[in-house]
């Protein structure tokens, strides 16, 4: 068989896992696509400064590892010290010359996010790549004490206020990147526009988790195109199904279905750290990623946005940040 085919015939199998997305998702598909990869080359993170959040478990954890054993400045938000410095003692540990701090943090209330952003522009010079991988995943509506929706805050307007705030710094610092986390649940919605905080309808907060990541693969987009010429590429990327303390804990049903083929959180992070470190989606941006390739954003036609839709969001996203702004910068 020539080189051709076998190329082809392992695009045939691509399109065919990813047509039945439990063999996508799963770690079947991760086994059976990375048979041709190649060892990520983590060289081009070294001295590099990287700001994360959701790092102190799951796939997060594994990623923040990688990262600072391949020589990156990490820095990381967090919102229990205790785990916090868990985490910077184990890597520290792993490696003693490995430069890692940490940021304190809840990112569920954006008075929060702006305090900590500004700590961090204050403290890093320079930024070339922030990954938005915090995540929850409630059983039952939440308010977080400023009055939003407990998921719509952290996956959401968490992201948006975080990364805006410090755009400028990464585009000071390019080349740089930005790397969404999303979720494959997003092919299932479209966006909660009209009632994000679910004070008028029924919650689901697997349907919440699922509209939130829709409207930051949005984001990505919006981002992508306003950053073109700047340097700074973003992409998103889902890592399929992960067998993570979250997972286990939120939709117990699911992990236990689905426990045999759940993918480990060193099969969850490769794309993420793939996107951190390889030279080809640097040449890119905009792009929604899944086991190191581009994939489509939706399935059967579900969940398509107009331009009209992604105006909405940022309008909505732009008016709840301002209200939650200090009476002094307003």
């Amino acid at each position: 068989m020539t080189a051709t085919s076998r190329a082809s015939r392992r695009s045939r199998l691509d399109d065919l896992l990813e047509g039945t997305v439990i063999g996508s998702f799963s770690s079947l598909g991760y086994r059976l696509r990375s048979r041709t990869w190649n060892d990520i080359d983590t060289s081009a993170i070294d001295g590099k400064t990287v700001v994360i959040t959701g790092a102190t478990s799951g796939i997060g954890r594994r990623v923040a590892s990688e990262l600072a054993f391949a020589g990156a400045r990490l820095r990381f938000i967090a919102r229990n010290p205790r785990k916090a410095e868990d985490l910077k003692r184990e890597l520290l540990d792993r490696n003693g010359s490995a430069d890692v701090e940490y940021y304190l943090a809840d990112l569920s209330e954006v008075a929060n996010v702006r305090r900590v952003a500004q700590q961090i522009l204050a403290a890093e010079p320079a930024i070339h790549l922030l990954i938005n991988n915090a995540v929850v995943l409630p059983a039952t509506r939440m308010v977080t004490p400023e009055g939003l929706e407990l998921a719509h805050a952290t996956n959401l307007v968490a992201p948006f206020v975080l990364t805006n705030t410090l755009v400028p710094r990464l585009v000071e610092s390019q080349p740089a990147r930005i790397i969404n986390v999303i979720s494959g649940g997003m092919y299932a919605q479209g966006l909660a526009l009209d009632d994000p905080n679910y004070t008028e309808s029924t919650y689901r907060g697997s349907v919440a988790y699922a509209r939130a990541k829709r409207a930051l693969m949005v984001l990505t987009k919006i981002w992508a195109e306003d950053l073109s010429d700047s340097g700074v590429a973003v992409h998103a990327t889902h890592p399929g199904w992960v067998d993570t303390p979250g997972v286990a804990t939120s939709i117990p049903t699911f992990h236990r279905v689905m426990g045999p083929w759940l993918r480990d959180t060193e099969q969850g992070a490769d794309t993420i750290l793939w996107l951190a470190t390889a030279d080809r989606p640097g040449a890119s941006t905009g792009k929604l990623w899944h086991d190191r390739a581009v994939r489509s954003e939706y399935r059967l036609g579900v969940g398509v946005e107009s331009a009209a839709d992604r105006e909405k969001l940022w309008d909505l996203l732009s008016s709840t940040a301002d209200s939650l702004a200090p009476a002094s910068s307003r």
